[in-house]
């Protein structure tokens, strides 16, 4: 083999490997666009559940089963700890629950409810107690 057919060769992989390369980049556009818009789309929906939560009367009883073992959770922890003041990530740890955000937001949205019920009290930005 000769200089020449190794040069030819070599620039027969570098062809192949440099449109590789490009495929490979215009995929990782592709999925970099569609998990900002799953990102997107779950963020809406956090928020779409955080507003319907918010517009539930103080006496309606919630739908599932399992969102009302949760508050039942939440409260117990808070008779449990009558003066003590939580704050959510805390109760997320507590509780053995995930502490995403996603999570976390959502147990917001409860503790807010939970507030607007008169159960807690709000004696500071992000924080929570039982009421006295």
């Amino acid at each position: 083999m000769n200089v020449t057919e190794l040069l030819r060769l070599l620039q027969a992989e570098h062809d192949e490997t440099a449109a590789r390369a490009h495929s490979l980049r215009k995929q990782i556009d592709q999925l970099t666009t569609a998990l900002a818009e799953t990102e997107a789309r779950l963020a809406e929906i956090v928020t779409t559940g955080k507003v319907i939560d918010d517009l539930v009367l103080p006496d309606h009883e919630p739908a599932a089963a399992e969102t009302a073992t949760v508050y039942q959770r939440i409260v117990t922890v808070f008779n449990e700890h009558p003066r003590q003041v939580f704050r959510v990530r805390e109760l997320h740890e507590l509780l053995g629950l995930p502490t995403d955000e996603p999570s976390i937001n959502v147990t917001r949205s409860r503790l807010g409810r939970l507030v607007r019920q008169g159960v807690l009290d709000q004696p500071g930005r992000g924080r929570y107690q039982k009421r006295t």
